[in-house]
């Protein structure tokens, strides 16, 4: 219902979130970025990773489980690789300061890639990929995240979400930005589901038992997300596959944890940094040829693909992120839907940050 929204200014939102990052002691530079990737993904839609998840990343400092002021390194490099450690920084920090060691590689010998190990949930993982379109270049961003997801023919969750991001940029069509869990959705989805009393559609996720189930809160209490695809007569598996294949990246490759491992307790029993790993890559397109020649080459090959035969009833056929730039584009002129569960959420972190919402957003309009 439109009455469950409120429309809020992207520029008051970051500037809040801002603000609670830096009572925690996170430096205006940092409380800046972190603020930014999250309120980014609810300019383009993507609210399961956007400031409702504010929460998290207050628990975690709280808690001294993230480092407000991380001391990132490179410890290990080539001219085209890295291993970052994320000195278990906030995720968006760390993601952004590695993504930008990927592209300086990528720009003085073609191609690059870094892996990250130490850090922690990061947002939306197109954001990292879309830092290279403004230099000519393709972006890829994975990142392993906490186990919620079934492995197919398993009922305990001990996968990831596990996303992955592809960005490439084109001439006068939208840049074609790929942004997509592993699994059929994000858990933030089943939230922003059980926040609305919805139930979910069938085939996106299993309760305690591994059965397949509508409920948001069976899942939220015990169950789990299925792999891309669903149950294995649906392919599932495939999904899987996807997965396990970022863990290895992101995980296995960098010493991060991976799996069942990440976000889990000490040896005895008490919380822990996540540890999470990150995998980032990009290429310089005039590598490979004249950037112009493959940007009207992509709007040849996007302009194929909308242009295509539509299924009966339907009325266009999009590309991968042209949905995320209109609502951009929209949202950024006539503010942010925010559900009010999520307004009240970030009222009641601000009250016990110090900082009014309310005043906050009105002082920004």
């Amino acid at each position: 219902m439109a009455d469950e929204y409120v429309r809020v200014s992207s520029q008051a939102l970051a500037k809040f979130v801002a603000s609670v990052f830096k009572s925690l002691s996170v430096p205006t530079a940092d409380a800046e970025t972190a603020a930014e990737v999250l309120v980014r993904a609810d300019l383009r839609g993507i609210d399961s990773h956007g400031v409702a998840r504010l929460g998290r990343y207050v628990n975690g400092l709280r808690k001294g489980l993230m480092n407000p002021n991380p001391r990132l390194q490179i410890v290990r490099e080539t001219p085209s690789t890295a291993l970052v450690d994320g000195d278990a920084g906030l995720g968006q920090v760390v993601g952004k300061w590695a993504m930008q060691v990927c592209l300086d590689k990528a720009q003085a010998v073609g191609s690059a890639a870094v892996v990250v190990r130490n850090s922690n949930h990061f947002g939306i993982a197109g954001y990292y990929a879309m830092m290279a379109l403004p230099r000519n270049m393709i972006g890829v961003a994975l990142t392993s995240s906490r186990p919620l997801a079934v492995p197919t023919f398993g009922r305990d969750a001990i996968i990831g979400t596990n996303p992955i991001a592809l960005a490439a940029p084109a001439l006068e069509e939208p840049d074609f930005v790929l942004d997509m869990a592993t699994t059929t959705v994000a858990i933030g989805k089943v939230e922003a589901y059980a926040r609305k009393g919805k139930s979910l559609p069938l085939g996106w996720a299993v309760d305690r038992n591994g059965n397949p189930t509508t409920d948001p809160e069976a899942v939220l209490n015990g169950g789990a997300l299925l792999p891309l695809g669903g149950t294995a007569e649906n392919s599932g598996y495939k999904g899987y596959g996807l997965s396990a294949m970022v863990d290895v990246l992101c995980g296995v490759l960098s010493g991060a944890q991976y799996a069942r491992l990440v976000d889990s307790p000490s040896p005895s029993g008490q919380p822990r940094p996540s540890n999470l790993g990150h995998y980032f890559a990009a290429l310089r397109i005039d590598a490979f040829q004249p950037a112009e020649e493959f940007k009207r080459y992509m709007d040849q090959f996007l302009r194929d693909l909308k242009q295509s035969a539509k299924a009966e009833g339907q009325e266009r056929i999009y590309t991968a992120g042209e949905i995320e730039m209109e609502k951009e584009r929209e949202y950024s002129q006539h503010g942010v839907p925010l559900h009010v569960k999520v307004v009240q959420s970030l009222s009641q972190i601000g009250k016990e940050q110090g900082i009014d919402l309310a005043a906050v957003l009105s002082a920004t309009q």
